[in-house]
């Protein structure tokens, strides 16, 4: 059997005007990673990674960490396929109109204009959010210009036939993409429903690991959502 780390994004800069890069935090929790897999010698054949900057950037803090321990780490494949789906761009078409003809969520966004603080407002947009990208998900909402649920889901499983494909067998190997691609392969290996596939998705950690076991044509989740390197609940993010 060979064995594939899936490991989400370590937390980017959320609310910000580019969300794509890590935050302080987000660098912090990629290195104690790197450090924690350094400790235990968690060797890897292959990495790869999606095309976004906070994904590539997680898996260099990684290797750095790695590297400075005199530890190999091999030099990650980009692919396109482990790209994140496209939920701003939903969140983008969606929301006006949704304000405009939707009693609830004009209320969810009320509640997200006048929240306080950084706390309350972050809590406000997860709902609003989370609201939106489940209709979508569920078929409800149909956005035009944007990736599907669907055609999400079967770029990533190609991605993952394409990986798997290229490997050998007993080889142990990394890939640093985000919530949505690790939701997608949790599905695969147990065979939900997009629903509840994107249920996973919210519930995974940032920087966190989850791992797979496969052979041939088997493809079976060992481990989900694990954060053995962060000892400190206030460094457990979701964003």
């Amino acid at each position: 059997m060979s064995r594939l780390y899936l490991v989400r994004h370590a937390q980017a800069s959320f609310l910000q005007a580019d969300y794509d890069k890590l935050s302080p935090l987000g660098e912090t929790q990629s290195r104690l990673l790197g450090e924690y897999w350094g400790r235990h010698r968690v060797i890897f054949d292959r990495v790869c990674c999606g095309p976004r900057v906070r994904q590539n950037h997680t898996a260099k803090i990684v290797a750095d960490a790695y590297r400075e321990k005199g530890i190999p780490f091999p030099e990650p494949a980009v692919m396109d396929e482990f790209d994140e789906y496209q939920g701003e761009a939903v969140l983008a078409v969606a929301l006006p109109q949704l304000v405009k003809t939707d009693a609830s969520i004009r209320e969810l966004h009320r509640h997200f204009v006048a929240a306080p603080d950084s706390t309350a407002r972050t809590r406000a947009f997860q709902k609003m959010f989370q609201t939106i990208i489940n209709r979508w998900v569920a078929g409800e909402l149909k956005v035009s210009g944007a990736e599907s649920w669907p055609e999400f889901s079967a770029r990533v499983n190609r991605g993952l036939s394409r990986f798997l494909a290229q490997g050998r067998h007993g080889e142990q190997t990394a890939i640093f993409c985000s919530g949505g691609p690790v939701s997608v392969a949790v599905g695969r290996a147990l065979n939900l429903s997009a629903s509840d596939t994107l249920r996973v998705a919210w519930m995974l950690r940032n920087s966190s690991h989850s791992e797979f076991l496969y052979s041939g044509e088997r493809f079976t989740l060992s481990a989900l959502n694990a954060v053995p390197h962060v000892d400190d609940a206030s460094m457990m993010t979701y964003w």
